[in-house]
């Protein structure tokens, strides 16, 4: 079984974090990528710059960011896909975003959205 987990990439790394992937559209600001310690940067899985400003992490917002979001991912068939390769390849994954919020953020839809699929 394939394990999937989401950690705020600001958080130091560890070896249980196994294969680290950053799915955000902006790196995350003030970190080097050596301290950031990512084995792949992403993007084309992040929300759209347009979705991301919209929902400005509002709580309020979640519900109908998630929607969204998903909508997106359903258009973008191909990234998702090629992520899930990646997941099956490397076994133990975690998804990396930079978020200030650990249970609003985009890593959460595409982390249960990924487990559904497994």
């Amino acid at each position: 079984m394939d394990t999937i987990k989401i950690k705020r990439v600001y958080k130091a790394a560890d070896k249980g974090d196994g294969f680290r992937i950053l799915v955000d559209r902006l790196w995350p600001r003030g970190l080097s990528k050596e301290k950031a310690h990512v084995g792949l940067w992403f993007k084309d899985v992040a929300p759209t710059n347009e979705l991301r400003k919209w929902f400005a992490h509002d709580v309020e917002k979640w519900p109908e960011f998630q929607k969204r979001y998903k909508a997106e991912l359903s258009t973008n068939k191909a990234a998702l896909a090629e992520l899930k390769t990646i997941i099956k390849k490397e076994k133990n994954v975690t998804l990396l975003f930079s978020a200030s919020d650990e249970k609003h953020n985009n890593a959460v839809v595409l982390a249960k959205i990924l487990k559904k699929t497994e």
